[in-house]
């Protein structure tokens, strides 16, 4: 009988010549005769791989004889043959770590039919292992994939198919940034959110916010990411009393960051648009102001310094001109002998300042600028996102310590020194004091006549208008600055009696303040104070307290006039000049000052113009 069966297969295959020139060596309908008890002929012809047939997987059969009487064995088949890429991406995967091999999930390898990209396939094969609890099919994403909405999170989405890595620690690195990148996939595509009714600006949202910050200069695992506070499967709507995020729940879902989180302080707006006028007014009026206060302030002050140094460079020019035509230069006696302008704790405020400045934007402009490749840089030379944090807020500490500092100095001129005449209100709007007076508008009036060549530059007191407009800013700074920045210090302290959308206030002045602050200082403050024809490259009396004769007269003729009538101009003369050590110290500590100054203020151009 089984000679029989054998000749008639032989006939029936050389009886075949359409199978054979498709490159067949057995007719599938040959097996089929064996193994129809387990195969279904229409079913096997149907699927992925009924036109490869059956030696095109079982290799090793290459005689059907011999393989009927038992001769040649059927090995496991070895799908990486023709899925060389799918099998590449499992060796390296999960699933090959635990011994899941591909007949696992394609148990049925002889009724296999292409998937076509339909989400629900992939779904209903993981479940079969995974999901026993139905987590992710009632999430918001399960609902949507069984309702057929190809747009949604299915398990390959986040997992992909075969390339399946493991999770791993939920403090690591990998982890952390794992369970926000996966997200960003799909929430980050605009049209897609759009057509689905989906909030489409999550991802620019949370990208500006502190959190999304870090996550992009690299330090995920220092931050909340998307699935700490919506979960990685059981993603529903905030109106559900089950999602992570509805009200009820949001003091537990805080609180696994923020330990002492409280109700108030759930009312932040994670991802609150400033820009978003109807849902978010707060926010929108907040940075309406604190744009008007940007551009208002940089208007003046760079027009004033534009036009400062188009007619300091005009005089100069004229002044060199006299001297090459031999002209006589104004001399003035003893012009080289140094007088006191600033005295020890002057200087020692003044490098506080320096250093708690640069410090703050050196480790500030990163978190601002955290999508450019410099910012990255930095935070890597300082070892990360944390050491930026600790090194922000000692430089906050010692702004705090000159702050005080400078309000104890105020007060000691206005009722404790000996040597300024005059009562409280005299002392306040003296020509001593910084705080700004009637003088000070027709020193402004006289500085843009000499502008705009209608008169001579005026001579100043003691303090001129722009150091009195630095010194006040310091005050502003405090409150919005040091203000907000106390607040996002110390969240939890100040989410307990205020509301969360406070920090969000915050955020937006300690960013935009910050930005106006270093701006304003690197290149308004840095022009007055250096940049200037009459200054240039620096003013070395911000460290050793000391200036000539002959720049006390051009500069603060008034104030040496004062001191002549009363006759007290000796009593600043100073003692003895600073010395070659002192000097060579502070003067490369000031122009390393300078340069990083205008370092930064060259990559903050850069990173607007890049962003543009």
């Amino acid at each position: 009988m089984l000679g029989f069966f054998l000749i008639i297969t032989v006939l029936s295959v050389a009886a075949s010549p359409s199978r054979a020139e498709q490159g067949l060596a057995i007719d599938p309908t040959t097996c089929l005769g064996c193994h129809s008890n387990k195969i279904h002929a229409s079913a096997f012809s149907a699927s992925v791989h009924g036109r490869i047939a059956c030696t095109g997987c079982h290799v090793e059969v290459v005689e059907l004889a011999r393989h009927m009487t038992g001769q040649t064995k059927v090995a496991k088949v070895s799908c990486v043959r023709c899925h060389k890429k799918e099998a590449a991406e499992h060796y390296a995967s999960v699933h090959m770590l635990h011994d899941i091999k591909c007949a696992n999930c394609h148990e049925d390898i002889h009724a296999i039919t292409y998937w076509k990209k339909d989400k629900r396939r992939v779904v209903a094969k993981c479940i079969q292992c995974h999901d026993k609890e139905s987590v992710y099919r009632n999430s918001i994403h399960g609902r949507a994939v069984a309702a057929g909405n190809q747009d949604s999170a299915a398990c390959n989405d986040c997992h992909q198919l075969h390339a399946i890595r493991p999770v791993g620690n939920q403090a690591t690195h990998e982890n952390r940034e794992f369970h926000t990148k996966v997200c960003m996939k799909c929430h980050s595509d605009e049209k897609m959110m759009q057509r689905n009714g989906v909030f489409n600006v999550a991802v620019k949202t949370y990208m500006e916010s502190y959190h999304g910050k870090n996550f992009r200069l690299g330090y995920p695992e220092k931050v909340a990411g998307c699935a700490d506070c919506h979960t990685a499967h059981a993603v529903l709507p905030a109106s559900d009393p089950a999602s992570s995020v509805n009200p009820k729940n949001l003091v537990a879902t805080c609180g696994q960051c923020h330990k002492k989180a409280t109700e108030p302080f759930t009312k932040y707006y994670p991802h609150g648009e400033h820009t978003d006028r109807k849902n978010y007014p707060i926010l929108y009026w907040t940075f309406v102001a604190m744009t008007g206060l940007l551009i208002s302030t940089f208007a003046v002050f760079w027009v004033h310094t534009f036009l400062w140094m188009f007619r300091g460079f005009v005089d100069n020019r004229k002044q060199q001109e006299a001297i090459a035509a031999g002209a006589e230069v104004h001399r003035i006696p003893d012009g080289n002998r140094q007088y006191r302008r600033f005295n020890r704790r002057h200087v020692l405020m003044h490098l506080l300042v320096i250093t708690s400045f640069l410090g703050l934007a050196l480790t500030g402009l990163p978190l601002k600028f955290s999508d450019q490749e410099w910012a990255k840089l930095l935070m890597y030379i300082y070892g990360g996102a944390t050491n930026a944090g600790i090194i922000h807020r000692i430089c906050a500490g010692i702004t705090f310590v000159y702050f005080s500092g400078a309000i104890g100095m105020s007060i000691h001129f206005l009722f404790i020194r000996k040597d300024i005449p005059g009562n409280f209100l005299q002392r306040l709007f003296g020509p001593d004091s910084l705080c700004p007076n009637l003088r000070d508008i027709s020193d402004v009036a006289g500085m843009v006549r000499w502008f705009i060549f209608r008169g001579p530059k005026p001579t100043f007191e003691r303090w001129t208008y722009w150091e009195k407009f630095d010194f006040i800013a310091v005050f502003w700074g405090m409150f919005a600055i040091g203000g907000s920045g106390l607040m996002l210090w110390f969240p939890q302290f100040f989410g307990s009696f205020l509301p969360g959308w406070a920090f969000n206030v915050a955020t937006i002045i300690h960013s935009d303040e910050a930005l106006l602050a270093t701006g304003f200082i690197f290149t308004v403050h840095f022009f007055n104070t250096h940049g200037r024809p009459e200054k240039f490259p620096m003013d070395f009396v911000i460290f050793n307290g000391q200036l000539s004769k002959h720049e006390f007269i051009e500069e603060r003729g008034d104030q040496w006039r004062r001191y002549e009538q009363l006759g007290i101009t000796e009593q600043f003369r100073a003692k003895k000049t600073s010395g070659v050590v002192y000097d060579f110290f502070f003067k490369g500590f000031g122009f390393l000052a300078l340069f990083t100054g205008i370092t930064l203020l060259l990559l903050m151009i850069y990173a607007f113009i890049a962003q543009s």
